[in-house]
């Protein structure tokens, strides 16, 4: 007899136990990006952008950029293809810095006035800011008033803007300074903040006081890129980015004038700048002028095919938070000569994949060039493969999941 105190599961009218649910599928988000620089900005913070934006499209999220019109008159909202996605983009009305070649911006007073409108329009899940000046700035404040996670990611280094400002250097420390005072107040409204590298991580850390910044690579797609493990023909080096005065290309001039002439190396430089007229005479006057290809804006291909067919990837930069060209050249192949600054060091290993030099010193780069250049095809053959390997760890894939997990405020995959 069934003691009355315990359930009869045997009855006819007995409900079995529920199963388990099965998880259900974590639902797309609403998310929108704002972006102080997007194309048709050439620059390293622009292209991560891009490369997020389209990434989280291709995984079935609804994504939406506020970013600069190419012109006061070129805004409104359009969907753009970015990276072979459809990505809804916010052009706001913007006008051209002209202490900078190709730069527009946002008037500082309109930032808010802008969010409040695009905010109106998407009402996103999260909005991720990759910039605390002009639009970052206004999304950010306009988000906290309503309760929207915010993210941010830091691209900025002070070199990268001091050159523009117009300013006498003594009052450029004084905007710098402003700066960063203004970007610990944006960042204290997130809910997290990101950055490429871990000593980029330290540097933000340091600098405006805050603690747990996480360290983000912007990742790439290393199978759009084609390593030739081949010994070369000739001796070309290749560098990729914009012509401004941080990026030192001046350097890597003087040091390739002071190489061996029977080694008949040559420079790809693809990328424009405020620099270029300069760096065009100084290659003229240091007798390269036959030797150094100044390509400007290439295509994908284009570019592609330079960094598949050099001898090495140079760079001599001093304001590097992360150097997605670099990591492009990695997924070439290439040896990579790098200044042993900020971020740099994170990707070039000393010995293993390429070799670091002091900044600015042209002498040991141009011993470093030798060095590459005069390796046994077996030396070289190791460094190409762990620039291979070493890039592995930047694949987009790890890049979007990280930032999926921060938008949905949950663990971090490791």
């Amino acid at each position: 007899m069934t003691d009355p105190a315990t359930p009869d599961d045997t009855r006819a009218d007995a409900v079995p136990p529920a199963e388990p649910a099965e998880p259900a599928a974590a639902r797309p988000l609403t998310i929108l990006i704002g972006a102080d620089t997007f194309l048709p900005h050439v620059n390293g913070a622009a292209r991560f952008a891009e490369r997020l934006a389209a990434g989280l499209v291709a995984r079935g999220h609804d994504v939406h950029v506020s970013a600069p019109s190419a012109g006061h008159r070129n805004h409104g909202t359009f969907v753009e293809t970015i990276e072979g996605q459809p990505v809804t983009m916010h052009r706001l009305p913007s006008w051209r810095w002209y202490p900078h070649d190709w730069l527009t911006f946002v008037m500082p007073f309109r930032s808010k006035h802008y969010a409040r409108k695009v905010l109106n329009a998407v009402n996103p899940d999260v909005v991720h800011i990759q910039s605390h000046i002009v639009i970052g700035r206004g999304l950010s404040r306009e988000a906290r008033k309503r309760g929207v996670p915010i993210i941010a990611t830091n691209h900025v280094m002070p070199e990268n803007v001091i050159d523009f400002t117009a300013l006498p250097a003594f009052l450029n420390k004084i905007v710098i300074k402003l700066a960063w005072d203004d970007a610990k107040r944006t960042f204290d409204l997130t809910r997290a903040v990101t950055t490429p590298t871990r000593k980029a991580a330290d540097f933000l850390e340091a600098t405006i006081d805050i603690q747990g910044v996480i360290p983000i690579s912007c990742g790439i797609d290393a199978s759009n890129y084609t390593a030739d493990l081949t010994p070369r023909d000739a001796n070309r080096l290749v560098f990729v980015g914009r012509l401004t005065t941080e990026k030192q290309i001046d350097v890597v001039l003087k040091a390739i004038a002071a190489l061996d002439p029977t080694l008949g190396v040559t420079f790809d430089i693809v990328g424009n700048g405020d620099q270029r007229r300069n760096l065009e005479q100084l290659t003229a006057k240091l007798g390269l002028a036959d030797r150094v290809t100044f390509h400007g804006h290439t295509s994908d291909e284009e570019l592609r095919s330079l960094l598949t067919r050099a001898s090495a990837f140079v760079i001599a930069s001093i304001a590097e938070l992360q150097s997605i060209a670099t990591m492009e050249a990695m997924a070439s192949g290439l040896p990579i000569i790098a200044a042993d600054a900020v971020a740099l060091p994170h990707l070039v290993h000393d010995g293993e994949n390429g070799y670091l030099f002091e900044p600015g010193d042209v002498e040991g780069l141009a011993a470093m060039i030798d060095r590459v250049l005069r390796q046994t095809p077996e030396e070289r053959l190791r460094m190409q493969r762990a620039s291979l390997e070493g890039v592995k760890v930047h694949d987009i894939t790890r890049t979007l999941d990280t930032f999926e997990a921060l938008y949905r405020d949950e663990p971090l995959p490791e």
